[in-house]
């Protein structure tokens, strides 16, 4: 499978896997919420505007490493990292406020380092390109890339960490079916960051040692 077709069936399961995520929260009723909401006046309005921000950093990021408007169009590739930069520190200034209001700390503090990964990659990606420094520009910004699809690498692993739950217990839930979903929601954010960074991480080493 050529690069250009795998880039494409990578963007379309992003949709698929984050549409649905985010739908409920456009309804603008907390009572949708897939977590607890404490805070209608703070927490929600962030909680929507965090995941409306990352979606746009989602979209530019795919834009951005596109290979035909990379190589072809400059414009549009300064225009979309703008986009992508902005997006992100957005995102991730609502991440921060949201992160205040999670009940678990486990997941508090899975969110909070992935938040300052994503806002160190993204910014050492910007300052090697201030730099002229454009092949640590590239690396930077695939690890801060690597880190935006962990909002679909750490939905995509849940039915793998629920089976690989039931497996370790020996098909008993210990804690029933809603413990062991508050489980597997508690790690799975660690469990996307993992297998990203070892998928770019790989990618990069792996172009190194064929240049």
């Amino acid at each position: 499978m050529n690069r250009k077709k795998s880039w494409w069936i990578l963007f379309i399961i992003s949709l698929i896997v984050i549409i649905p995520f985010m739908a409920p929260y456009f309804l603008f009723n907390p009572d949708h919420s897939r977590i607890a909401i404490f805070s209608t006046t703070i927490q929600f309005p962030a909680l929507i505007a965090h995941i409306f921000f990352a979606f746009i950093a989602l979209i530019a990021g795919f834009l951005q490493f596109g290979k035909s408007i990379r190589k072809n169009n400059d414009r549009i590739h300064k225009l979309t990292g703008r986009i992508y930069f902005y997006s992100i520190n957005i995102s991730a200034l609502f991440a921060i406020i949201v992160i205040f209001y999670v009940d678990n700390f486990s997941k508090a503090i899975s969110f909070l380092v992935l938040t300052i990964l994503w806002l160190f990659t993204t910014w050492k990606g910007i300052d090697s390109a201030r730099k002229k420094n454009f092949v640590d520009h590239r690396k930077w910004l695939i690890r801060s890339f690597g880190i935006t699809l962990v909002a679909i690498t750490g939905r995509i692993v849940v039915p793998i960490l629920l089976l690989t739950y039931s497996l370790l217990n020996g098909f008993h839930l210990p804690g029933g079916r809603e413990g062991m979903i508050e489980d597997v929601l508690n790690v799975n954010i660690w469990v996307g960051l993992i297998v990203n960074f070892i998928i770019v991480e790989w990618g990069i080493l792996n172009k190194k040692s064929k240049s």
